[in-house]
């Protein structure tokens, strides 16, 4: 009997890895699935980035840890690099790892720059100043071709109202270039509960623009410029790691109220090549005079709109010494007034985009204009993707947090009962 189970066990593995084998051969990849975690805490660390090496395949964990990262077949025999700011990266063969459930720890890092590397510098102004002097030369006259994926929702409260992903393509300018990034959409799908949206009259200033406009090494003036600058105060924090590398953590404020529009935030500046490797910053909202209808394009005059939060987040990596754009998002939380309503509206908007696969060309690829995306660009609805769970194919993406997931339940039950009411009709209506 025990030789009869023992077989039939060996025989059903062998038809599983037969099958995974052949379904891998015919999509041309793996996808390999799981969660990072802190190896103390055993909690799910977000924003870590996974990076197959010896390509720029890569992806990001979620708010929760979790990940998948579909790997071409070709580079099976690869290692992943698991990083993030202020751990120990690791370096995972993928033949050790499982296609499903893998727990990945990482732990934080000690760091020691000394007192005399930090004073090189008279203060941190003057290490700020050299990082945005040398954009320039980062990249050179480069131009990096870039698939990433792209996500936005929109909550009322804590329901999720509307809800966009996106593949795209960028065409990143040279830093050196006075020409704007170009962004092209790939696959594209939407859902948005209108009637839930109903006072929410106004343009947001969102899409994908929104997230490659706070790569602020290719776009400066949107926080620090020459004039900008020197009306912040700038202080060294303790210092941290990234990729095993130290990093100056340097914090900036304002020094008084006198720009119309002031961040707070830190920025990680990496002490070998002095590229900035991550920036963390945060509008003050505190003037709500100065901030109203700040994040507005177009409203009705009925309409005012005040900011409640506002943090962002821009993330580089390092390849041959040059430091690439990566990784951006934002968190935006308003309150909206309507005129002779008694209570107020408050939504919140996130958006976040991750670069999972980039190639460099010394070659300015034209694109037409039509293909173009316009920073304006309202994505339009395609639910019907949300039904289809082999909707994204091959590319990469950034893992549904749960309340996402929920969206996306929901969104494929309405799916459901649609097509099944549309059926009816036709049946009533003695059509096949």
């Amino acid at each position: 009997m025990k030789t009869s189970h023992y077989l039939k066990t060996y025989v059903s593995l062998c038809v599983t890895l037969l099958l995974a084998f052949s379904l891998s051969a015919q999509t041309g990849f793996t996808e390999f699935s799981g969660k990072v975690v802190n190896g103390n805490s055993k909690k799910g660390l977000e924003a870590v980035s996974l990076n197959i090496n010896e390509t720029n395949i890569s992806t990001i964990t979620n708010s929760e840890g979790e990940f998948v990262i579909k790997v071409p077949n070709e580079y099976l025999d690869s290692k992943v690099m698991v990083a993030l700011l202020g751990y120990n990266t690791r370096v995972l063969p993928l033949s050790e790892m499982s296609q499903n459930d893998n727990v990945i720890k990482l732990y934080e890092a000690v760091t020691q720059l000394s007192t005399v590397s930090i004073s090189t510098f008279k203060d941190a102004k003057n290490l700020v100043r050299k990082v945005f002097e040398n954009r320039e030369n980062s990249l050179d006259d480069e131009y990096v071709d870039m698939t990433a994926f792209y996500r936005e929702t929109i909550k009322r409260r804590n329901r999720n109202v509307s809800l966009t992903e996106a593949v795209v393509n960028i065409l990143k300018q040279p830093n050196t270039s006075a020409q704007r990034d170009i962004i092209r959409l790939g696959k594209a799908r939407k859902s948005t509960d209108y009637k839930r949206l109903d006072t929410v009259s106004v343009k947001l200033q969102g899409g994908p623009f929104s997230t490659i406009y706070l790569d602020i090494m290719k776009y400066p003036d949107y926080i620090f410029n020459d004039e900008t600058i020197d009306s912040y105060e700038f202080s060294f924090n303790e210092t941290s790691t990234i990729n095993n590398q130290n990093v100056y953590v340097v914090d900036f404020m304002p020094k008084n109220n006198e720009l119309n529009i002031n961040y707070i935030g830190k920025l990680y500046i990496d002490a070998q090549s002095l590229a900035l490797a991550r920036a963390d910053y945060s509008l003050d909202v505190s003037d709500m005079k100065k901030t109203k209808n700040l994040l507005v394009k177009k409203k009705p005059s009925s309409i005012e709109v005040y900011p409640l939060e506002a943090n962002y987040k821009v993330d580089y990596k390092a390849k041959n010494g040059k430091w690439y754009y990566s990784y951006s998002s934002l968190d935006l939380k308003f309150k909206i007034n309507k005129k002779r309503q008694l209570f107020n509206k408050v939504y919140t908007l996130s958006s976040e985009m991750a670069v999972t696969d980039w190639e460099i060309t010394t070659v300015d690829r034209k694109v037409k204009s039509k293909d173009r995306l316009k920073p304006s660009v309202i994505i339009t609805d395609a639910i019907s993707g949300f039904s289809d769970p082999n909707f994204w194919g091959q590319y990469n993406l950034i893992e549904p947090d749960k309340s996402i997931e929920s969206a996306i339940e929901k969104i494929k039950k309405n799916i459901t009962r649609q097509k099944e009411r549309e059926r009816k009709q036709k049946s009533a209506n003695g059509k096949p």
